[in-house]
């Protein structure tokens, strides 16, 4: 037969993932290439590759080693590998799509050899199928993680626009909305807990090559967020108003409380929706189009705020329940895009529900992460459940400044969970991969930025914490009240950046218990009882915000030390066993 040679086929050969290069050094580590343990078949003079091929298409628990002398040939092998890939036909020539994964090409053309050029090029194409991989670690970190900076900056402030819209309505309407704050805290929690625990697991699938892990994990995923929403309908309809009166027995706040409370609940599909594919997007590292869903999700409620709120354009005053209202438009509307993005630009994850079924196992590793991640924002809305509770016993203005703090909070604290949210995809692909020093980059290059935006905001929170007051329309009562109470919280400023870090790093790696501790003894363990302490004994409610910096400085001090011991156990074994291979 006469081969005839075709122009670039070695170039082509160079660089594709499928060909298997210096193969003389893979001894004994086939079954890292393959990662499974399967016995292996090999076909001295394989051709075009179809018998090899087919014989992997009906074996999937063999793996199959083809080699090839002929550069010319080997090309067209590596070419109907890769058509293989691309096809999206039916359920059977899918399987064969998967199957074919099993197929490994060896050139052993003695005189192909590859440049320090092709080397580079092949890397890039096999470890950078996914930038989480490759990227250079800074410009990584920020085409990553500022889309969420930006996009959650702009989710706060709605939430601050709902509060400054309804403080003008009325004092008491933003009493109600503070009150009510634990609970809608707590559904976020829910979501965005879930939301973090398949974040990780598909982030890591995919840093594994493990393609219907990570299907499976979006999957399930899908399946919890559900099974969430159906808790916070429930809680909708029979428990909002039980909730309030535990709070408080002022009858008006009580009921905008309710009116508010029910309307977020009940409509609570749409945010589930939306941070269920936000997460997803967020997971393969395309935080563009959560930047985007999020940032129509916020202005649709911002504009819609003043209409719903007062009564504009013909339509009714409706208070504390035209906030809820705006707000649950702006999150359905959010999650229609971002679906639509997952389905048409996310190619890294592949939805289809078609017999689809609970898998335990998938749900178990989910879980491991996304309840303590959960368990932290519960903690959280306990927390402040409690506060609200102790401050009730003062006046309240104090349960409205407290309200006030938490959403100026929320402006400084969700540029940092942005940095954050960009950093857990980053660490936990790289933890598949294997690559301990990208890691360790992510996480200190996070730290600094977190650390230097806190500084910027204890900055402000002690320099104009009147203006931010006078922004919810606050009288001479509040400015007593609230002046002092901001900078004595904003303390706790000056280490929450450490901590909320250290806190996404232990849920990337599925350490995510930590977190729980150092939030349980935060905001439970030292927080709420130091507060309830000085507002039993002492009566002075100075000293009751100052339980804010107490507790916080309690916080870093176990987040820097189960970091260290998470490096000692993870990281600093996974360096060791790079250099070792």
């Amino acid at each position: 037969m006469r081969l005839r040679n075709i122009p670039g086929s070695r170039e082509a050969i160079a660089e594709s993932q499928y060909v298997i290069h210096e193969e003389e050094t893979r001894a004994g580590s086939w079954h890292e290439i393959f990662e499974n343990d399967h016995p292996i078949y090999i076909e001295i003079g394989m051709g075009k590759g179809q018998f090899l091929m087919e014989l992997a298409r009906r074996n999937p628990d063999i793996n199959y080693v083809g080699i090839e002398k002929y550069s010319s040939v080997l090309l067209r092998a590596v070419e109907k590998q890769e058509e293989l890939q691309r096809e999206e036909l039916s359920q059977e020539e899918q399987l064969l799509k998967t199957e074919a994964n099993n197929t490994k090409l060896t050139d052993d053309s003695k005189n192909v050899k590859m440049t320090d050029a092709c080397e580079e090029s092949r890397t890039e194409n096999t470890a950078g199928e996914n930038k989480l991989g490759t990227m250079p670690m800074g410009k990584l970190l920020i085409s990553v993680s500022l889309p969420m900076v930006i996009s959650m900056l702009v989710q706060a402030l709605y939430n601050v626009v709902d509060s400054v819209f309804v403080s003008h309505f009325d004092q008491d309407a933003l009493t109600a909305v503070s009150t009510i704050f634990p609970l809608q805290n707590l559904m976020i929690g829910v979501t965005s807990g879930l939301g973090v625990g398949f974040n990780a697991l598909i982030s890591k699938s995919l840093g594994e090559k493990n393609q219907k892990k990570a299907n499976d994990a979006a999957k399930q995923g899908i399946f919890l967020e559900l099974i969430g929403y159906a808790i916070f309908l429930l809680i909708g309809l029979f428990g909002i108003e039980a909730f309030m009166k535990s709070q408080t027995d002022v009858a008006k706040i009580i009921d905008y409380g309710v009116d508010y409370g029910r309307i977020c609940c009940i409509c609570s599909f749409g945010i589930f929706a939306q941070m269920t594919f936000e997460r997803m997007l967020q997971s393969t590292g395309r935080t563009l189009y959560t930047m985007k869903t999020q940032a129509l999700g916020a202005i649709i409620n911002i504009i819609l705020d003043p209409i719903m709120i007062f009564g504009y354009f013909g339509l009714p005053a409706m208070g504390a329940a035209g906030a809820a209202i705006a707000t649950v438009i702006g999150q359905c509307i959010a999650a229609l895009l971002a679906i639509y993005y997952n389905l048409k630009k996310n190619p890294d994850i592949q939805l289809s529900l078609k017999g689809f079924r609970p898998e335990g196992d998938v749900i178990g590793r989910i879980l491991s992460i996304a309840v303590p991640s959960i368990a932290m924002v519960a903690v959280g809305s306990v927390m402040t459940y409690g506060f609200n509770r102790i401050l009730f016993t003062f006046t309240p203005i104090a349960v409205s400044v407290f309200g006030i703090f938490y959403k100026v909070q929320s402006m400084a604290f969700m540029p940092v969970f942005g940095l954050n949210n960009g950093m857990i995809p980053i660490v936990s692909y790289n933890y598949g991969a294997k690559q301990p020093d990208r890691m360790l980059k992510a996480v200190k290059y996070t730290m600094m930025a977190a650390i230097c935006f806190m500084l910027l905001c204890l900055t402000a929170m002690q320099v104009i914490p009147d203006l931010i007051l006078k922004v919810f329309d606050a009288q001479e009562d509040m400015m007593a009240i609230g002046i002092p109470a901001l900078r004595t919280m904003s303390i706790s400023f000056l280490f929450a950046g450490i901590c909320i870090v250290c806190s996404g790093m232990f849920q990337a790696l599925g350490k995510g218990v930590y977190s729980l501790i150092v939030s349980l003894a935060r905001q439970l363990i030292v927080l709420l009882p130091v507060a309830y302490a000085f507002a039993k004994f002492t009566r002075n409610l100075e000293l009751v915000w100052l339980s804010f910096p107490i507790a916080e400085v309690v916080s870093v001090i176990l987040s820097i030390a189960m970091a260290l011991q998470t490096k000692k156990k993870i990281i600093d074994p996974l360096k060791n066993s790079v250099k070792t291979v």
